[in-house]
């Protein structure tokens, strides 16, 4: 436990004290995004290559403090070590498609290539793939083409979902530290070092990158950051659906573990899944930006960055409280249903709000005419 602390402090660290020295290149060089498009709601230029940091601070703390002193059999050792090694292979993929969509952009389609790729590699090579449902909808074990479909397909969604939801001061590293802490929590009582020292490494990182920016935020994380960390908590995702029951403490033997990996991801999930169905209805590109996420709805019900990220804070710990119900439960399914009704009542709320909102402001608009 106590080298996990340092694992968290040296990322936090490291982001903390590089940051300031990272705005002022980024400046001098003009990395910075020029708000010129409607959609975007900052009002000034701000440099957009924070995910430059928060890689290198997750990745120096994770490689420094990453061991496989504990494990006494053989096959564990050669797994977390190939692991390891598959993991930073990936990242580095994705971490400079990043950067050059950072700086110069990338196509769509590119991206989603160097996804599937990543996703490929992590599956085919490092074997780590969702193999069971453990009984949500009565699925147990998955057949292997089923399991490597699914596991690509929660690849791409939840690497892009992180993307698509970096568009407030704060949001995409608060939501990644939220569920960052959550993982690495459940890894702390499954004695699985490794992955609980990946999630706090990258918790550091981000809770040093939250420090410039929340609102007003004097950097952005851009494609180099969200790419990044949906790939890290992705992977620490599906392992943790993927450990063994019997390694568990007793509580949470009976806490349904993908309920807990949905909780967790819950509001880039769910705002990812809203935006892409709402333009498949309208005949649009999934990939088209626009200002339909539900963090722009808050924002146009007037409430200020800081309280938008905090609403979403509140809802992703709220939801992650509703998964630990499942203990009470003991039905996968139900505990399932449960997380869907958090969600269900959250986004009926924010919609609600806009919509009064909007009737208020057309209200005002005919009075002074």
């Amino acid at each position: 436990m106590a080298v996990l602390i340092l694992v968290f402090l040296t990322s936090f660290i490291v982001v903390l004290y590089s940051t300031p020295s990272l705005i002022k290149v980024a400046v001098l060089k003009r990395l910075i995004d020029v708000p010129t498009e409607d959609r975007k709601i900052h009002k000034r230029s701000v440099p957009t290559i924070g995910g430059i940091i928060i890689f290198a601070g997750t990745l120096f703390s994770y490689s420094l403090w990453y061991t496989i002193d504990k494990m006494i059999y053989y096959d564990k050792i050669f797994q977390s070590v190939n692991e390891f090694k598959l993991i930073i292979a990936t990242s580095l993929i994705l971490f400079f498609v990043g950067v050059k969509d950072d700086i110069i952009g990338t196509a769509p389609v590119k991206k989603l290539f160097a996804h599937i790729l990543v996703a490929l590699i992590l599956v085919l090579m490092g074997d780590i793939r969702i193999t069971s449902l453990h009984g949500i909808f009565g699925v147990y074990d998955i057949p292997i083409w089923g399991s490597v479909f699914l596991s690509i397909f929660t690849y791409v969604v939840v690497v892009n979902s992180f993307n698509l939801i970096d568009g407030v001061d704060g949001l995409a590293a608060g939501v990644g530290f939220l569920s960052c802490c959550a993982f690495g929590t459940w890894f702390i009582f499954a004695n699985e070092f490794p992955y609980a020292a990946l999630s706090f490494s990258l918790a550091g990182a981000l809770g040093g990158f939250l420090i410039f920016n929340f609102s007003p935020a004097k950097i952005f994380m851009g494609d180099s950051g969200s790419l990044v960390i949906g790939m890290f908590i992705c992977v620490l995702a599906i392992k943790m659906i993927e450990y063994p029951m019997q390694s568990l403490t007793p509580f949470w033997v009976h806490v349904s573990k993908p309920v807990f990996a949905v909780a967790a991801l819950i509001y880039p999930l769910l705002d990812t899944l809203r935006v892409f169905l709402t333009r498949a209805v309208k005949g649009q590109s999934p990939f088209t930006a626009d200002r339909n996420h539900l963090h722009h709805k808050l924002i146009d019900c007037k409430f200020s960055h800081v309280k938008t990220v905090i609403i979403i804070y509140v809802f992703t710990i709220l939801t992650i409280g509703a998964s630990l119900l499942s203990y009470f439960i003991y039905e996968a399914t139900l505990s399932l249903i449960t997380v869907v009704i958090t969600s269900m009542i959250f986004l009926s709320l924010v919609m609600a709000i806009n919509r009064n909102a909007k009737n208020k402001s057309i209200k005002r608009n005919e009075d002074e005419t």
